[in-house]
Parts: C-alpha cells; structure tokens; sequence
C-alpha cells in the first residue's frame, strides 16, 4: 500500500520521512500518535521523545493517521520513503 501525504514545506517533509523509516535499520521511529491540533501531529517515538509534524492541512493528517494506524500497532512494516518536495510517498507492506 502506498500513500502521498503533503507536510507543510520540505523541511517537515524530510522530518516526516527521517522519523518514519530508517532504511540501515529497516524500522519505524513512530511508536504512537499522542495528538492531533489541525494540521499538526505529536507523535512519540521509540527512544520516548514527542515530536511535532506540520502537514499540509487536516484532510492530510487524518490520511497520514489512519495510514500508519496499522504500522503502529505492528500489523505492517514501513518498506520505504521518498520526498518529493513538500510530499512524502510511503509504502508499508
């Protein structure tokens, strides 16, 4: 399964994607969505830190929430990431 999600500029497209999937580790960083305030996700991540990601608008973060759900909760893997700009392509299997 793949999805586009759109961030808010490229910096936070590539915090997205450095989050999301560490290719030498062939692992996911994001262990839970903590809060959703519009267009803004807190996500906690394995070494129990939170971090804050701007997506384009709220039709892109609930995207993104109900699209790494199943990540989350080991279901699926993360296979790979690209940036495209401000977007970022995520294949899980």
């Amino acid at each position: 399964m793949k999805i586009r999600i759109s961030c808010d500029d490229k910096y936070e497209a590539q915090k997205l994607s450095s989050l999301l999937f560490i290719k030498d580790a062939n692992e996911t960083f994001i262990t839970a969505i903590l809060n959703i305030i519009n267009n803004e996700l807190i996500v906690a991540l394995k070494d129990k830190s939170a971090h804050s990601i701007v997506l384009k608008d709220e039709t892109h973060v609930g995207l993104f929430a109900d699209f790494i759900q199943s990540v989350i909760d080991k279901e699926h893997k993360i296979v790979s990431t690209m940036i495209f700009g401000q977007d970022v392509e995520i294949v899980k299997e």
